[in-house]
């Protein structure tokens, strides 16, 4: 019989895209007031995506990962994507969003994504929440899957989460000798 225990803290990360940098920007400041201060912020990229996002946001969009400093549980997942859904809320006027966040967390052998959208391969977590496994880390390194958004199966998104997974390491170190 398996004795269980308790999940090891993962590092927080989410995507945020949006057709303004200033409005970019602005939800960072929000979730920085939300989850602490980041650790990693990517430099803004546009962000190639299908047309899935055109009529709702336009077609011009720039993109920043970030990571956030203070490790989770990643029981946490469901209440966050409902945090950020309600920091896109501020963003939104009419039926149009100005800013998506997609919030996740980064483990020693996976990237997952909060989703409100089932699909086989994206267990239920709880409150209309699905975990999406987006990549895992085999071989040393980040690998994509048949289902893997083409965003994130781009080999440049790889290096950041790469970058990510290592300081990621260290803080798992670090609490290990505290």
């Amino acid at each position: 019989m398996s004795k269980p225990i308790p999940a090891e803290l993962v590092k927080l990360i989410f995507s945020v895209f949006a057709a303004d940098v200033t409005m970019l920007d602005e939800a960072i400041v929000k979730l920085t007031d939300l989850y602490g201060e980041p650790d990693f912020i990517s430099a803004v990229v546009p962000f190639d995506y299908t047309s899935y996002y055109c009529v709702e946001m336009g077609e011009k969009l720039f993109r920043r990962f970030l990571s956030m400093e203070k490790l989770i549980r990643p029981e946490t997942l469901s209440d966050i994507k409902h945090s950020t859904n309600e920091v896109e809320d501020k963003f939104t006027a009419g039926r149009r969003r100005s800013v998506n966040i997609d919030p996740g967390y980064l483990s020693k052998a996976h990237l997952i994504l909060a989703t409100g959208k089932g699909y086989s391969h994206r267990p239920y977590l709880r409150d209309g929440i699905y975990a999406d496994l987006t990549l895992i880390y085999q071989d040393k390194k980040f690998c994509s899957l048949p289902w893997t958004y083409p965003d994130y199966a781009d080999e440049k998104q790889h290096l950041i989460f790469s970058r990510i997974r290592a300081r990621y390491l260290l803080q798992l170190k670090e609490t290990e000798y505290k």
